[in-house]
């Protein structure tokens, strides 16, 4: 362990998670008026529909699946999946989902840099963060071919380990990942720098995304006719469709 890795996965972690909590905050607190998607659909549709479908639909899945999976200690599935089987699986399921998010993202990218009205409403963040994202997918499917070179799950078991220890606030956690590879440190400080800078651009619409579930346990809204109180001699308004 170096100094430089101490301080990209003991410390950065904690300020990474910091800012996406305490910016999120502020940012609902002072600006709500800017807690939107942005979306450009009136702009022009084009690829938006593909892109934006496929891209949500891989994103979502990876990001469930990377917090079950390395968060959820060893012992609560070893009796059900070894160590290499839930690799494997990881490696298909998350290729796969990999795969239908950087087509998703690319379409986005391309999208934003070529059509000139979309392009001149852009904000400078919303360009960068779709890059972001772009690399972020591209660092991950580079991941899959090398984790085929561990097939007994012991790069997975270290990358969860370092996970849960800084989850849990445990020492250690940084000498986990003396084994990693490049492609995968990059791949988890690119993560976390995108947490970092989610308070800063239109991700904040997923805490809207993750909220809106609250209406599924919400009561029903009871909506009654209005009655409208007319002073004795005047005549009562015609409803609609009522005869002559």
């Amino acid at each position: 362990m170096n100094t430089l890795d101490y301080l990209l996965f003991g410390v950065y972690p904690y300020i990474a998670f910091a800012v996406f909590v305490l910016g999120s905050l502020i940012r609902f607190d002072r600006d709500q008026y800017t807690w939107k998607s942005d979306s450009s659909q009136m702009l022009k549709m084009g690829q938006l529909r593909w892109g934006s479908n496929l891209f949500h639909i891989g994103v979502l899945f990876l990001f469930f699946g990377h917090t079950v999976g390395m968060l959820t200690p060893h012992f609560v599935y070893e009796n059900f999946i070894s160590a290499g089987d839930k690799q494997l699986m990881a490696m298909i399921s998350g290729g796969i989902a990999g795969l239908l998010g950087f087509i998703g993202v690319t379409l986005l990218l391309h999208r934003r840099l070529t059509e000139p009205r979309i392009r001149i409403n852009s904000k400078t963040s919303d360009i960068v963060l779709l890059v972001l994202l772009w690399l972020q997918l591209a660092l991950g499917l580079a991941t899959v071919p090398l984790s085929g070179q561990h097939l007994d799950g012991s790069m997975m078991m270290k990358l969860a380990g370092w996970a849960q220890a800084i989850v849990t606030f445990q020492p250690g956690a940084v000498a986990l990942l003396a084994d990693a590879g490049f492609i995968f440190k990059t791949h988890m400080f690119l993560g976390m720098t995108i947490f970092f800078i989610f308070p800063f651009t239109r991700l904040v619409h997923v805490w809207s995304g993750f909220a809106s579930v609250s209406y599924l346990l919400r009561p029903y809204q009871v909506v009654r006719a209005r009655r409208v109180n007319v002073p004795a001699g005047q005549n009562q308004p015609r409803q609609p469709g009522a005869g002559v």
